[in-house]
């Protein structure tokens, strides 16, 4: 008996010193930032073993999705409108889960409004058949050039997502496949995507409801490439959804998904410096601690980590390249709690009653504050009860703003009641003294939270000389275990091209390291 309790020890002995022996030989994969394409790095390689690590600045996880909750309100910071759907689903499919499994997702009916005046305001319904009958009735014809330019669009959405988002775009070898060459011409990379609107529609509404979502995510119509009618065929055909609970409960799937894998989190933890041996980042460090580091994935702001925390020799790109990329708009936001229902709103609403051109211009040509803005009004609440009290309202208000130009309590009040006059018209309601919470949030805001460059909101600009393989790169050019994710590296800004960046990442390190 004593000997068999010997044996049976001994193999216990054996199996635990091979577990630790194991677990010492797993890397340790250290990602600054904890947004999506963080998140996503953080998940992918945690699924495969390994010691993941995920440090984030401020005292909230979630990057620009954070939420904050004031009085019963809760108040997504950041993004809000959740298109791509099949994005997120492949995501937790990589892990056998579903987004289901950690939230609740419901498509919205309409999925937004666009108001021009007060008088006139457009529906964009869930069906696209009812879509197609909107179109027609604006423009004889136009239902079915609609969708030939959605038909048309939902190709470049397939090849785009088949055979370039997953792409880490490190060699221009992987743009030459069979299926991107075959269909070169339908991606209209060379084509504005202004002058493929133009081409199939004459009616200024219908051309600004084409228009609208590349206005929104990151540089004007006319310099945007065609490509991008992929987020028409998005927006008006997918649908548009909406996590109950707000966006902040994608993060908080996200976050519960990591921790299941074995991912460690670290809030408040501001990376300062880095360690280097042998052209490697041995160690990073925050004010107080150094972390052991065998790979490090930065999820944070690529220029900030470029230009202010490596040293020179260690940086990728001089300080004239980062000064000459374009950078997609910054925003002024106000999140409003409202001691009242309001009349006439959707849950998203495009305030497009001023000219879009002088806009446009005023954020990209002339870069100064708009002349006279358009503006989005998010309420959540006409969907989700639980983000807001009891017969009021949560409201969120965007202005697309220039990046990179002066910001100051001044400008911002005065802007908020140009939008906030706005909206008392269109509600033919007084709002202003009902709001019993107001919160700004601007450039200055994105660079003191985000270190973002030029206090930018949606990463680069998606013009034809900053697509694909001409984005900053996701390897580092001066150090062997550095990387990049996130809105400025490859493929792009948004949400669902973020996630896609985290496994971009993952998947190369996985498939190269050593």
């Amino acid at each position: 008996m004593y000997s068999k309790d010997i044996k049976i020890l001994y193999k216990l002995y054996r199996l635990l010193k091979n577990k630790l022996y194991i677990c010492a030989m797993l890397n340790d994969y250290n990602i600054i930032g904890s947004g999506f394409s963080a998140l996503s790095a953080a998940a992918s390689l945690a699924k495969e073993g390994g010691n993941v690590k995920v440090f984030e600045k401020n005292s909230a996880l979630g990057g620009r999705a954070r939420q904050f909750t004031k009085d019963g309100f809760v108040f997504d910071m950041g993004p809000s409108w959740y298109w791509m759907p099949d994005i997120f689903e492949n995501f937790f499919k990589r892990f056998d889960k579903n987004p289901s499994d950690y939230y609740d997702l419901i498509k919205l009916d309409p999925g937004f409004q666009i108001i021009f005046n007060t008088n006139h305001t457009i529906k964009i319904n869930s069906s696209f058949s009812d879509v197609l009958n909107l179109f027609e009735s604006y423009e004889k014809g136009a239902g079915d050039k609609l969708k030939k330019f959605i038909d048309d669009a939902e190709i470049k959405y397939n090849l785009a997502i088949n055979s370039l988002m997953y792409k880490p775009g490190v060699s221009f070898f992987e743009l030459f496949q069979k299926d991107i060459l075959r269909n070169i011409r339908k991606m209209s990379v060379f084509s504005s995507y202004r002058k493929l609107v133009s081409r199939h529609f004459k009616n200024p509404f219908l051309r600004n409801i084409l228009e609208f979502p590349v206005l929104f995510l990151g540089s004007s119509p006319k310099d945007t490439p065609a490509l991008y009618s992929l987020m028409a065929f998005s927006g008006l055909k997918q649908g548009t959804y909406y996590p109950m609970g707000g966006f902040g409960k994608v993060i908080d799937g996200m976050v519960e998904l990591c921790k299941e894998l074995g991912v460690e989190f670290y809030t408040n933890h501001e990376i300062t410096d880095c360690n280097f041996v042998n052209h490697k980042i041995n160690e990073i460090t925050t004010k107080s601690t150094a972390f052991k580091s065998d790979y490090v994935i930065c999820g944070a702001d690529y220029h900030h980590f470029d230009q202010n925390i490596l040293p020179k020799e260690y940086s990728s790109y001089s300080k004239k390249y980062w000064d000459n990329r374009s950078m997609s708009p910054s925003c002024l936001i106000y999140y409003l709690g409202i001691d009242k229902k309001l009349a006439n709103l959707e849950h998203h609403n495009l305030f497009f009653d001023s000219d879009i051109e002088q806009h446009t211009d005023d954020i990209y040509k002339n870069k100064q504050w708009p002349q006279d803005p358009l503006f989005y009004v998010c309420c959540p609440s006409k969907t989700d009860q639980t983000v807001a009290p009891k017969d009021k309202e949560n409201l969120f208000l965007l202005m697309p703003l220039t990046s990179g130009i002066v910001d100051n309590n001044e400008l911002r009040e005065e802007y908020f009641y140009k939008m906030i006059n706005r909206l008392e018209k269109y509600c033919g309601q007084k709002i202003l003294d009902k709001i019993l919470v107001k919160k700004s949030y601007c450039i200055n805001d994105f660079k003191s939270d985000y270190n973002a460059f030029k206090g930018n909101a949606y990463g680069l600009a998606n013009t034809l000389l900053q697509t694909a393989n001409l984005k900053p790169k996701v390897i580092s050019k001066h150090i062997s275990n550095l990387f990049y994710t996130g809105q400025l590296t490859v493929p792009g800004p948004g949400v669902p091209p973020s996630i896609i960046s985290g496994q971009i990442v993952a998947d190369y390190i996985l498939k190269h390291k050593s």
